[in-house]
């Protein structure tokens, strides 16, 4: 656990830059730290491993003052991510994420069998074990940042922005990595973003920052978007709260799954037409993957590539309904296509369907009745 008791932060001729911060992150669990430019979050993360000395109030790391511990201990204890990974540049990946281990004193044979390990965790093969970071892409030097981070097998971790610097589908494809790895180790961490959809997408709790660094309110992820303390809360999460809160709803057990006839590359407008429910046709490879859609209706000739729609998105089975509710709105028929965990097609959504169930979902998010 880590916990802030108090704390401020006062810079000589300036204003508070945090002040009273106390709040608790749970032990296992991932906290995010989340508020407007200048709020402190930042410097309320730099303060745990004493890059930044608080003013007042103390800082506990499973009820250890920081204070109190020699500074090289306190940082070997701690792993640290950044947003720009902070590689070095003169050694290899493998050496790159062996360091922290070597620095609590594993032996280097030990460090590096570690850093393999590691390496695979984190999505990357074994082919980038010898690589430079300039050899790397930078999702790909961000994963090895974190490898690095865990390398010594830190109790806790602190993450400052650490997905923002890469594009949108590198970074999606990162925080699903990062869930995975912090589900299987549990470690105590507290991560600084500027991006709400990200603090509520991977934190446990997400404290919102006020402007000069006070607390405006610390919550699960549903509790911040179904209460919000007030309306600085409200306003900061947003206006679309309540379609984000469908993030946080399963489909699997309250949307059923219709059967929905599929047709491959190469079949006769004639065929097509034989199996559509109206003019759109689901189309799969051999294996029963989704494609996209085929219009039954303007097809002239033998489908092909061209011929397919690819607007629509895929729900994952399990997946929440905001994903679901997605695919059936992208999706040219208006039924959402569902796939199991290997990509193959097992069924569709009808968008009536998704709306019974989200205002099931709304009802029970605040406790009434239908």
């Amino acid at each position: 656990m880590i916990v802030f008791d108090n704390v401020t932060k006062q810079y000589p001729g300036a204003a508070k830059a945090v002040s009273g911060l106390s709040l608790e992150a749970p032990k296992g669990k991932l906290t995010v730290f989340v508020g407007p430019s200048g709020c402190g979050k930042t410097t309320s993360l730099r303060m745990i491993n004493r890059l930044i000395t608080q003013t007042s109030g103390y800082i506990l790391l499973d009820g250890e003052p920081t204070e109190s511990m020699d500074v090289a201990v306190l940082r070997r204890r701690i792993g640290y991510v950044i947003q720009h990974a902070g590689l070095f540049p003169h050694r290899t990946v493998v050496q790159n994420i062996a360091t922290t281990a070597r620095l609590n004193g594993a032996p280097k044979q030990k460090a590096l069998r570690t850093a393999h390990e590691l390496l695979e965790r984190v999505g990357l093969t074994s082919a980038f074990a010898d690589r430079y970071p300039w050899q790397l892409s930078g999702g790909q030097q961000q994963r090895v940042g974190v490898a690095r981070a865990l390398a010594s097998d830190p109790k806790f971790m602190l993450m400052d922005e650490p997905f923002s610097a890469v594009d949108p589908v590198v970074r999606s494809q990162l925080q699903d990595e990062f869930l995975r790895l912090q589900r299987e180790m549990g470690k105590t961490i507290i991560m600084v973003t500027h991006d709400i959809d990200e603090a509520l997408k991977l934190g446990d709790k997400v404290a919102v920052l006020r402007s000069g660094g006070t607390l405006a309110q610390i919550a699960t992820p549903q509790e911040l978007l179904a209460r919000p303390a007030d309306a600085f809360v409200a306003d900061f999460i947003g206006r679309d709260r309540g379609y984000r809160f469908l993030s946080f709803a399963e489909f699997h057990a309250t949307v059923p799954l219709g059967a929905e006839p599929t047709a491959l590359l190469g079949t006769t407008p004639e065929a097509l037409r034989s199996v559509a429910i109206d003019r759109w046709v689901l189309v799969t490879d051999t294996e029963k993957r989704p494609i996209g859609w085929a219009d039954a209706q303007g097809l002239k000739q033998p489908l092909r590539d061209g011929d397919i729609n690819l607007s629509g998105t895929l729900a994952p089975e399990g997946s929440s309904l905001r994903h679901v509710l997605d695919a059936a709105l992208s999706s040219p028929s208006g039924r959402g296509v569902v796939v199991g965990s290997s990509g193959e097609f097992i069924g569709t959504v009808t968008l009536a369907d998704v709306v019974a169930a989200i205002d099931a979902a709304r009802v029970g998010r605040f406790g009434g009745q239908p």
